[in-house]
Order: C-alpha cells, then sequence, then structure tokens
C-alpha cells in the first residue's frame, strides 16, 4: 500500500476536503491488496457520503454511510494506522442523524492509532 498517499487521503479527510480524500484513497485502493480493499472502500465511502452531505444529497450521504459501516465492520477497532473503532462510532452517530432527522455531530475525524 502507498503510504504517503494513504496518509495524504487521511490529512485530506481530517481538513473535510473529502472530495479530494476520495480521489487519494480511490488511488491507494486500486494498488492496495485484497485484505484491505474492503477497509479502503470503507473510508472511501465515508469520504464520499460526507461529500455528498456538504452538497444537499441527503439520500447520497445515508447510503455511503451506511455502506462505509457494513465495510469498516469487518475490521478491528485498530486498523491501518487509526482509531478505526472510534471512526465507526462517528459515522453511526451521523448516520443516525441523518435518518432521524436530527441536528448533525461534529465531522468525523480520523485519529492516528494510539496502541
Amino acid at each position: 500500500m502507498d503510504d504517503a498517499a494513504y496518509r495524504r487521503g487521511l490529512e485530506l479527510f481530517n481538513k473535510g476536503e473529502f472530495f479530494d480524500a476520495h480521489e487519494v484513497l480511490e488511488d491507494v485502493w486500486r494498488a492496495a491488496p485484497a485484505g484491505e480493499k474492503k477497509f479502503l472502500q470503507g473510508l472511501i465511502q465515508v469520504a464520499v457520503g460526507l461529500h455528498h452531505h456538504s452538497r444537499g444529497n441527503l439520500a447520497g450521504a445515508r447510503s455511503l454511510l451506511a455502506r462505509a459501516n457494513r465495510n469498516l465492520s469487518t475490521y478491528p477497532a485498530r486498523h491501518g494506522g487509526i482509531e478505526l473503532g472510534e471512526l465507526r462510532v462517528q459515522v453511526e452517530k451521523w448516520a443516525g442523524a441523518l435518518e432521524e432527522g436530527n441536528a448533525i455531530p461534529a465531522l468525523p475525524r480520523i485519529e492516528a492509532d494510539r496502541g
């Protein structure tokens, strides 16, 4: 996996540049080994879901965040050098808020693995 591009994609995500994060992470995904594809796909889906939300496409945001959670749920809480469990909690809160029409929480952030 291209570690520099991966880290760049995570940085873009945390800056709220979700479309660009998706583009960078998609390049990483293309070259990734089979065991990492669903993980990277899940991260990309979170980024695209949040991009859809920023453009007012709430149905697209809900759908992608739900698919992202399904893909990411097959990996441990710490994976890919990040606190994946924490990201999943944040995405679940977002998906729930969108589904119920509640106020959305703060934008999810991808934190480095503290372990």
